[in-house]
């Protein structure tokens, strides 16, 4: 399986993105040499297209795949990209505080420890449904890992469309998402843009 090694904190600074988008706290000591160097149209387009592959763990094939199926769904299509990105189970496990990242939340979906509608699911991009309720399986619940998860991520908003149940390792989806329920700092009309020169 193909994967990213590039240290979290080096990408961000190159991105200049903020770390806890992606429920990291630390910070890097670092400064980022500013370049005199203005970045073109372009530079700026693809910037905008890693930063969003970078914070929802997706490589390229997979991205080009959602922004494909987002451009066939009514509406925007960088609106629908996001909702997509969003609405993959790996992202929802983390949104509703059961993972301090998302990569702790795809690593906990491919060991089977997640149920979607009472059926295990071990596909981090399962793309969940409005209604779906996605729990912790009752054999997992009382282990340590997610006591100390709970105490981690304590305090972090969980989006309204999502209803979270901390206590019982359970949450469900209320609606898909909307723009503007997303927080992610990515311009989607960038990415549009890009792939569809």
């Amino acid at each position: 399986m193909a994967r990213d090694n590039t240290p979290v904190l080096k990408r961000c600074r190159s991105l200049d993105l903020d770390p806890t988008y992606l429920g990291i706290d630390k910070k890097s000591n670092r400064q980022k040499i500013r370049g005199t160097k203005k970045k073109s149209e372009y530079g700026i387009q693809l910037t905008e297209k890693q930063k969003a592959k970078f914070i929802y763990g997706v490589l390229e094939k997979p991205f080009r795949n959602y922004f494909d199926k987002a451009s066939r769904m009514k509406g925007q299509a960088g609106e629908n990209l996001l909702m997509l990105l969003e609405s993959r189970l790996d992202n929802v496990i983390f949104r509703l505080g059961f993972a301090r990242t998302r990569k702790e939340a795809r690593q906990i979906v491919d060991h089977r420890h997640v149920s979607v509608n009472g059926k295990t699911v071990n596909i981090p991009s399962y793309l969940v449904s409005a209604g779906d309720v996605i729990e912790i399986r009752e054999k997992y619940k009382s282990a340590k890992r997610y006591k100390d998860i709970l105490e981690a991520v304590n305090g972090r908003v969980v989006p309204e469309w999502l209803t979270a149940d901390a206590e019982n390792l359970k949450g469900t989806v209320n609606e898909l998402p909307k723009r503007e329920q997303i927080d992610v700092p990515v311009d989607e009309m960038a990415i549009v843009e890009l792939y569809n020169k």
